[in-house]
């Protein structure tokens, strides 16, 4: 067991997996916030087209997308790397998840904020950011936390296009030395490890973000 745990290619996998978990979320979370807004617009055909990308990306697996990325788009005579391969299939994928959280954080602001900051007389991308936004964060931040954890986890198929990830790892370490429960065992205990130190950074997110919406909160109610 401890051969397992000291493993350096272990250790090599599950820094990949924080890797393609950090870019896959960035990715899903600059798609989330533009097609989030998308969706509330004012105007029919930009809700329209955030509806659009929600619901391709939505009802697409990651994994077939993914496939899809890596052995048809050679095709095509454009031919991805691996990495990004993968980054883009989950992040497209989370992403339209994400994009719905914000739309339904966003419509969650009581309209009064909204009538308050037309009354104010500010800008429409003035409106969004210095009065829905710090609103609906903290009401995002939990499910965000939680599609996180869910995406870190399924980083476990970019295994399949050979990206040395930690459940790559897990199958090179098992062929070579046989002892297939104790890597698997171990690997569990990492991926329960690493999904932990996301949500303490989430939580951690979410306590700042409710400090910060009790001083808006304090500051509109002595205007």
């Amino acid at each position: 067991m401890w051969d397992v745990i000291e493993a350096p290619i272990l250790w090599q996998g599950a820094w990949v997996t924080v890797q393609l978990t950090l870019y896959s979320a960035a990715l899903a979370f600059a798609l989330a916030f533009p097609f989030g807004l998308a969706g509330i617009s004012r105007h029919a055909w930009v809700r329209a087209i955030g509806r659009f990308y929600v619901e391709v990306f939505r009802g697409l697996p990651a994994l077939v997308l993914m496939f899809w990325f890596f052995y048809s788009l050679p095709l095509a005579g454009l031919r991805l790397e691996t990495l990004f391969a993968g980054v883009a299939a989950l992040g497209l994928n989370y992403g339209a998840y994400g994009a719905e959280v914000v739309r339904g954080a966003l419509k969650a602001v009581p309209k009064t904020q909204f009538e308050a900051a037309v009354a104010l007389n500010l800008r429409p991308a003035q409106r969004v950011r210095r009065v829905l936004l710090p609103q609906a964060v903290p009401l995002m931040l939990p499910t965000f936390g939680n599609q996180l954890v869910e995406l870190m986890k399924a980083t476990a198929i970019v295994s399949l296009i050979s990206i040395s990830d930690l459940m790559f790892r897990a199958q090179q370490l098992r062929s070579s030395t046989g002892e297939g429960a104790a890597v698997f065992l171990v690997i569990l205990v990492m991926y329960f490890v690493i999904a932990q130190a996301m949500l303490l950074l989430v939580r951690y997110l979410e306590r700042r973000s409710e400090r910060t919406l009790g001083r808006v909160r304090a500051e509109g109610a002595a205007r």
